[in-house]
């Protein structure tokens, strides 16, 4: 199969094909908490030197008003993406008074729940949605879950990659409906083999004991003087601990085409739950929860990765992508690299291209139920046990060893790593995967299992670590200069953004409850 797969990607060295692998367009969302000198959760306001989390375009907040959220605009170079990201970093820690950028996905030891300040976004209805929001997901699962730190990585292919593609694929339908049906196969793809990224990238095998506030599923082990992980672990952050929502197990959200996609989803969040029926939606006047649905809007779904369309003013995501197509995909299962001052390396981005890639490019079918299932087995089973020796997966109706189809996978890679090579000159996506190539033989060359060495040498918690990663981080950051943006550039931005707030609170005309009215009348 993989040889036969080699033999038809070769054809794409043809120079027409270049744009497919010379013009990728990248974007990074990258959360981080704030934290003092004491390595605890910062109780103080998102500075307004920051601009507005409400319409600030690259400096917000997240759930928290500690949580905060870097998002870069599209970027075909990886230089330029990493030096953006960077000069974001840069000026945030010039304008918030001496605090660190915490950098791991876990969060920072946390004494109370209700000392974590769900974000403001100020007096506008809309501002005022986004925290009812965000109050419904305190009452739903909790503060704890939702100051989780993550890593959003978009990917897509230029326009001129689809017509040439269209070619190779022999396709002569529609473009737009050609290039969301290509997306959906690689979504398709991605989660066959999603495992792969918690494998080498996860980490967060480990986290502070004043998180493990419930029952816990796990038999953890202690390190220092209380931090508790899993001896396999890679990312306890997707796990049943993190990002996970118990009422979605039965929701069977289809990838198998647009149409079944957004149907799939639009009934997920009309669908009743129970459980969230008895948190109420309002008390004394004030809102506990969008709705006591299932989902209360499309945010709240929980997944490695989703079609993505940037959406006009007042539209909901899935009505952009019925009217206009899949636009680009956004991964969602990075952990905060933390060997990383911005959260992810080149390296990794290099590495998502080309797996991206072939997912694109494999030929896949329509996902049945059981296949489902079988790819949420794998991805838990290597969440919780990814590093232990022998470990066995899933793979139709029998198993295979995941240091087998992780060899099976770089082969494949190789032929991709190629083409990227040969379009784009040099040899930076060949050495890319002979850097990665160890993790496939030896687990603790992973980024979970590199950090639980630190730990384990010195058994120290996962705070002294975070704490020292953080500092040096911060004096790399001030010890050099912008390199996309400028202090200029960026002081204007959050100025400007500070205005637009106030344009759009003055510019209400309705009460909270007509704008949600309306809204959900949608």
């Amino acid at each position: 199969m993989i040889n036969c797969y080699k033999d038809k990607i070769s054809q794409l060295k043809d120079p027409k094909f270049a744009p497919v692998f010379t013009q990728i367009q990248r974007g990074i969302e990258r959360e981080a908490l704030r934290i003092d000198d004491k390595a605890n959760l910062s109780d103080k306001p998102h500075s307004p030197a920051l601009g507005s989390a409400l319409t600030h375009t690259s400096i917000t907040t997240d759930y928290a008003e500690s949580l905060l959220e870097f998002i870069t605009p599209v970027h075909k170079d990886i230089d330029e993406l990493v030096g953006y990201l960077s000069d974001l970093h840069r000026y945030t820690l010039k304008n918030i008074d001496g605090e660190l950028l915490w950098p791991i996905s876990m969060p920072c030891m946390v004494a109370k729940e209700e000392d974590i300040q769900i974000a403001n976004f100020g007096k506008s209805n809309v501002g005022k949605m986004k925290s009812i929001y965000r109050e419904g997901l305190k009452n739903r699962y909790g503060n704890l879950m939702q100051v989780i730190s993550g890593l959003h990585f978009n990917f897509s292919l230029g326009d001129e990659a689809w017509p040439v593609l269209q070619e190779f694929f022999n396709d002569e339908g529609d473009v737009t409906d050609f290039r969301s049906t290509q997306y959906f196969s690689l979504i398709r793809n991605f989660h066959r083999l999603g495992w792969v990224i918690p494998y080498m990238f996860g980490a967060s095998p480990a986290l502070c004991g004043s998180f493990l506030k419930k029952e816990i599923p796990y038999k953890f082990e202690k390190i220092g003087k209380g931090t508790y992980y899993l001896p396999y672990g890679t990312s306890l952050r997707l796990s049943d601990l993190g990002y996970t929502n118990s009422e979605q197990d039965n929701l069977s959200i289809c990838y198998n085409n647009i149409e079944n996609y957004v149907e799939s989803v639009n009934k997920a969040i009309a669908t009743p739950s129970e459980t969230f029926a008895k948190i109420g939606i309002k008390e004394n006047g004030a809102y506990k929860q969008l709705n006591s649905n299932v989902l209360q809007i499309e945010n709240e779904l929980y997944a490695p990765i989703r079609p993505k369309r940037v959406a006009k003013s007042g539209q909901k995501p899935s009505e952009a992508l019925k009217e206009g197509g899949v636009e680009y995909i956004e991964v969602r299962s990075l952990d905060v690299n933390p060997f990383a001052n911005v959260g992810i390396d080149k390296t990794q981005i290099r590495f998502l291209d080309m797996f991206l890639m072939h997912c694109l490019l494999w030929q896949d079918k329509p996902m049945s139920q059981e296949q489902r299932q079988q790819k949420i087995t794998n991805l838990n089973n290597v969440i919780i046990n990814g590093r232990k020796p022998g470990l066995m997966l899933e793979q139709g109706d029998d198993e295979i060893s995941l240091k087998e189809w992780m060899s099976r996978l770089f082969n494949g890679l190789t032929s991709i790593a190629e083409l990227f090579d040969h379009h784009n000159g040099g040899n930076a996506y060949q050495d890319c995967l002979n850097q990665l190539r160890p993790m496939i033989e030896n687990p603790n060359e992973t980024f979970s299992g590199k950090l639980m060495a630190i730990l384990q040498e010195g058994n120290i918690d996962n705070t002294p670590f975070a704490v020292a990663q953080a500092t040096k981080f911060k004096q790399e950051f001030m010890a050099n200069g912008y390199q996309v943006l400028s202090e200029e550039s960026l002081t204007e931005a959050a100025k400007q953004s500070l205005v637009e707030q106030q344009t759009i609170e003055s510019s209400d005309t309705q009460s909270i409850d007509e704008y949600l009215t309306d809204y959900f009348a949608k």
